[in-house]
């Protein structure tokens, strides 16, 4: 059963997605129960390559609000669980097709923390405003439907 933390709906909007794929996130304790309280922003996160494995960077885990003397750094990479095909599969795709690494939705999966990372295409001006159109057409026909 997945509960979800939060969702980049930045990323949606900034970022066409072509590909999920869910991952393991390494973790302290204080930023576990940070995480509990809500106090994560992944809106301006990214993951990039570092001697062979993923790293969540850019990710602002707040201070835990009863944690003692040993607190964690709010933007510390984070790394990310994957196996090595994955790994190797997913750095082969971004260097050919010149793409980006971005967190899109982070939940819990039983006691663990998931991050779902997509596979991104950046999307032009143009294109933000055909999907605004559309959804406002959408939203006027519903509207209509209704009534």
């Amino acid at each position: 059963m997945e509960k979800l933390i939060l969702k980049n709906r930045k990323a949606y909007h900034d970022f066409q997605i072509l590909e999920n794929i869910e991952a393991g996130l390494v973790l302290h304790g204080t930023e576990v129960k940070a995480i509990r309280e809500g106090k994560i922003n992944i809106k301006e996160a990214y993951c990039n390559f570092q001697d062979g494995e993923l790293y969540l960077l850019q990710a602002h885990i707040s201070p835990y609000s009863h944690a003692g003397y040993e607190n964690h750094d709010p933007i510390r990479p984070k790394k990310l669980l994957l196996h090595k095909k994955e790994l190797k599969k997913l750095k082969r795709k971004r260097d050919e097709q010149h793409l980006t690494l971005i967190p899109v939705a982070m939940y819990w999966v039983g006691n663990h923390i998931k991050v779902e990372v997509g596979l991104a295409k950046g999307k032009k001006l143009y294109d933000k405003r055909q999907d605004i159109a559309k959804k406002d057409i959408q939203r006027n026909m519903d509207r209509q439907m209704k009534h």
